[in-house]
């Protein structure tokens, strides 16, 4: 997710002397900007929510299938990356996919942990008060890990979670499973105790172009196999890719670059 960054203040000394009149369509575009500005929560995530994207949405369909070949096949499957994956970012990754259709496809990496923050931090940053919790909530924010969900806008992020949580507007149900919210709303309940069962959190995110997944398949870069909820969720970052594999009883010490897909 993005870090606020500090506001930063123009000088007043000497405007008068360098004002000039801006165009009417700049002032109305402006206008407009701060209009939908001010309608969003003050305290909104570093990111936009989820249904406002409009690319998410084009690559959901509505009515999504399971069958290789058929839109949306990949929506709620884990992809896993074949030891020949020549794009060193995504080398032994297992990507929930939360979005998969003919405008392209979008997914969360969910083994590999972010280093540069943790979990107590990003909330401190984003005003979400954690002191004076109980015991039991203060570790539970303690030991929960910020993960690297993709190379792609990695300013934004997303709360992969159980579906005992759900905000109107904010929460994409991606399967029965397994839902997607990322509105500042799911952080500060995680915070207080009354978030999702289960969750994580995953900053920026994989996304393929119309076509791009399926070549990258047909390719043997990727395998994929069905969604596990004890994988997504699991804590254990290391062992997720070797859990995946074994989901479709591949054993990684026989896998070779080049080997087949499931």
């Amino acid at each position: 997710m993005a870090v606020p960054k500090a506001s930063r203040k123009r000088s007043q000394t000497g405007t008068r002397a360098r004002q000039w009149k801006r165009p009417a369509e700049t002032q109305d575009a402006e206008a407009q900007k701060q209009r939908k500005s001010c309608r969003r929560n003050q305290k909104s995530f570093p990111f936009p929510l989820v249904r406002s994207d409009a690319r998410l949405a084009k690559m959901t369909p509505r009515k999504p299938t399971r069958q290789s070949g058929e839109e949306g096949f990949l929506k709620g499957q884990l992809l896993i990356a074949m030891p020949g994956m020549s794009d060193r970012r995504f080398a032994r990754s297992v990507i929930y996919m939360c979005a998969h259709s003919s405008e392209g496809a979008m997914g969360l990496i969910i083994n590999f942990p972010a280093t540069n923050i943790n979990f107590p931090d990003l909330l401190e940053r984003l005003g979400i008060v954690t002191r004076g919790l109980d015991d039991a909530i203060a570790s539970d924010l303690f030991e929960r890990q910020v993960q690297v969900g993709g190379p792609v806008e990695t300013g934004r992020g997303f709360v992969l979670h159980t579906p005992d949580y759900y905000v109107s507007n904010s929460t994409l149900r991606i399967d029965p499973t397994v839902s997607l919210t990322a509105s500042i709303d799911v952080l500060k309940a995680i915070a207080a105790g009354t978030g999702p069962d289960r969750s994580i959190l995953a900053l920026g995110y994989a996304g393929w172009s119309p076509g791009q997944i399926e070549s990258e398949i047909s390719a043997n870069g990727w395998i994929h196999c069905p969604a596990d909820p004890e994988i997504v969720f699991s804590p254990d970052l290391e062992t997720k890719y070797v859990r995946a594999l074994g989901k479709i009883g591949i054993d990684p010490s026989h896998l070779v670059a080049g080997a087949g897909h499931a």
